[in-house]
C-alpha cells in the first residue's frame, strides 16, 4: 500500500506558512507603511498650517535626511562592537596556535636553508677551485 503524496497546499508546513505569512510578513509591512503614511500626513498638516512655515519644513526635511544615516551608522557601530568583541575573544585563543604556527615556519625555514646550502655547496666548491687555479696561474 503506497501512501498518497501530499500536495503542496495540503502539506502541514505549507499550511503553517500560510498562517504565519500574514502575521509575520505582511502585517508588519502594512503597519510600517501605514505609520510612514501617517507621519507624512501629520508632517504635511503641521507644515502647511498657518501659511506654511518654511523654516519648519526645512527642519523636518533635515530630520528625514539625517534619520537613515543615523540608522546606518547605528548598524555600523553594532557591527564594529561585535567585531571588537569577537577579536577580543579570538585573541585569547590565538597565542597557542600562533606559537605552533611560528615554530612550524621556523622548521620550514631551517629545511629551506639546509636545502639551499646543499644545492650551493658544489657550486661554491667549483668556484673556489676555479679562483684558486686563477690565482696560481696569475702568480706564476
Amino acid at each position: 500500500m503506497k501512501s498518497k503524496l501530499l500536495l503542496s497546499h495540503d502539506h502541514p508546513s505549507y499550511q503553517l506558512h500560510r498562517k504565519q505569512m500574514w502575521t509575520q510578513i505582511l502585517l508588519p509591512i502594512l503597519l510600517t507603511v501605514l505609520v510612514f503614511i501617517a507621519v507624512i500626513v501629520l508632517t504635511s498638516i503641521a507644515t502647511f498650517r498657518d501659511n506654511g512655515d518654511m523654516s519648519r519644513w526645512a527642519a523636518i526635511s533635515t530630520i528625514w535626511l539625517v534619520l537613515p544615516i543615523m540608522i546606518a551608522e547605528l548598524v555600523f557601530l553594532i557591527i564594529l562592537l561585535a567585531l571588537i568583541y569577537l577579536l577580543a575573544r579570538l585573541i585569547s585563543i590565538i597565542p597557542p596556535y600562533s606559537n605552533q604556527a611560528q615554530s612550524f615556519v621556523y622548521q620550514i625555514e631551517g629545511y629551506v636553508k639546509r636545502g639551499t646550502e646543499m644545492i650551493l655547496r658544489p657550486v661554491l666548491f667549483v668556484d673556489l677551485i676555479r679562483s684558486q687555479i686563477k690565482k696560481s696561474i696569475e702568480h706564476k
